[in-house]
């Protein structure tokens, strides 16, 4: 599975940022929570759609 399996960018869904597929959840979102000190597990339980598979895959496009 590749980061484009996970993140998506469509102009209809949060005006064209990159978000979790199926989710309005912004990669953005999820990069700058971890930056806070949060850990996946905390991210996982404050957004039940997610799984680690899209936290990680977050990071990733972070990084590209």
């Amino acid at each position: 599975m590749t980061v484009h399996d996970r993140v998506e960018i469509n102009p209809k869904i949060m005006l064209g940022k990159p978000v979790i597929r199926g989710t309005r959840i912004p990669v953005e979102l999820i990069v700058r929570k971890l930056s806070e000190g949060a850990d996946e597990k905390s991210i996982l339980e404050a957004y039940p759609k997610l799984t680690s598979n899209d936290v990680h895959a977050a990071l990733r496009y972070g990084a590209d």
